[in-house]
């Protein structure tokens, strides 16, 4: 029976060893926190979006940054087989708005929960409170890892899931890297990603707290358009964030601000025309209306200030007033509001790391390592990352369960049967 060592108790290393153990190995999972899935807790703001149901091309569009790389290891686990898994574990799900998958219960726990189960039933021996010091290889092989306290845990396999540097306070604090880095891997450099944007103008801050549902985001590059979608953000005391936001930051992060255009269409529901003819109407029934207050009818009140100011118009003049010139500005602004943006929150903050191994060096069809056999690598610490709407979570158990089952399959064991 081949010894494979999984680091780290995460989305990926806890399918990985589930994986290594229904292969036949013999696993031993080290985890550095107190308890298993420290970051899934708090996924989903507790809920856990664990994957997501949508078409394969659909979710192979929501992945950002090296999507081919995923192809293997999305067939080996995709979504509906993720869905199952969590199923026959004991963690009824639901389907909610845009295919997210989260636990029925509503609760993260529970996912971690199903795979605790499944450790146990599997008899994979866990260790918490346990950090690594370092991976051992010998021979561009590996042969096993030193504990911080000297203790060394020889292995056929060692799988590398500790995670990026988004929510140290997790344990994600990079270490992965750094023992990649150490047998010869490339890692680019970590950045935020699904992460707030900030803005220093003062009417962006000044609407801090005000939410906007139906609203649709376009980032532009140049005349290139980066990312579009209709969904809910909101304005905060550092610039704007929101599921809309988050996603269009994955675009955003490696970029300079000063390249990209934010702009907001208020009512994507409505044409240039339409949304003309709408104000034209609103005038007509009232004209002698204050056009601050006129305003209020198309937007929430304190953006309808906002928006006053933006498109140069006195809100205390009467609206039967308004310039064609004007109405056309407030129709521009309505349909395309822009946001200016000097950069993003920090890392820590962030629900996932930009950047990491090179993706050149790993196998895509076992997770395996080009540079040391035995060594292999999932989840975060790869340079792949998604939208929000469980994208990120999925290529975690997707990614550790190639690594598991090839680490177990492909590992010599270091003390055959006899007869062999």
């Amino acid at each position: 029976m081949s010894e494979v060592i999984v680091i780290g108790g995460g989305a990926a290393g806890l399918m990985a060893a589930v994986a290594a153990a229904e292969a036949g190995a013999h696993v031993t999972l080290l985890e550095r926190n107190e308890k298993l899935g420290k970051k899934i807790y708090i996924t989903g703001k507790g809920r856990c979006n664990a994957t997501n149901a949508c078409e394969p091309d659909a979710f192979m569009k929501s992945v950002v940054k090296n999507p081919r790389f995923l192809y293997s290891a999305l067939n080996a686990l995709p979504p509906s087989a993720m869905m199952e898994w969590l199923q026959n574990n004991g963690c009824p799900i639901v389907v909610e708005r845009g295919d997210r998958v989260f636990p029925e219960s509503q609760k993260a726990s529970d996912v971690t929960r199903a795979f605790e189960r499944a450790l146990r039933r599997l008899n994979v021996n866990v260790r918490l409170n346990t950090r690594v010091q370092s991976v051992d290889a010998r021979d561009a092989a590996v042969t096993g890892v030193t504990l911080e306290n000297g203790q060394q845990l020889k292995a056929d396999a060692v799988i590398v899931c500790t995670g990026g540097q988004s929510y140290q306070s997790t344990g994600s604090t990079g270490d992965g890297w750094k023992w990649l880095e150490a047998h010869g891997h490339n890692v680019f450099p970590a950045l935020p990603s699904l992460v707030g944007l900030t803005s220093d103008a003062a009417w962006v801050r000044e609407l801090q707290g005000l939410s906007l549902k139906n609203v649709k985001l376009t980032l532009t590059r140049g005349k290139k358009k980066l990312y579009t979608e209709l969904g809910e953000m909101l304005f905060t005391h550092f610039g704007v964030s929101g599921p809309l936001i988050l996603s269009a930051s994955a675009y955003v992060t490696e970029l300079a601000p000063e390249d990209v255009t934010l702009a907001i269409d208020l009512k994507p529901g409505l044409s240039a025309q339409q949304l003309d003819a709408r104000i034209l109407r609103d005038i007509a029934a009232a004209p002698k209306k204050q056009l601050g207050n006129l305003l209020c009818g198309l937007f929430p009140a304190r953006l309808a200030e906002t928006m006053a100011a933006v498109c140069e118009i006195d809100p205390a003049k009467p609206a039967g007033e308004l310039t064609k010139e004007e109405r056309a500005r407030l129709v521009a602004n309505t349909q395309a509001l822009v946001i200016p943006i000097d950069g993003t929150r920090s890392l820590n903050e962030a629900i996932v790391t930009r950047g990491g191994v090179s993706v050149k060096e790993i196998d895509p069809s076992t997770m395996e390592s080009k540079l040391v056999r035995g060594l292999y690598v999932a989840g975060e610490l790869l340079d792949v990352d998604a939208l929000t709407g469980g994208f990120n979570l999925q290529i975690a158990f997707s990614t550790g369960l190639l690594a598991g089952r090839n680490a177990a399959a492909g590992a010599l064991p270091l003390h055959p049967a006899k007869g062999i």
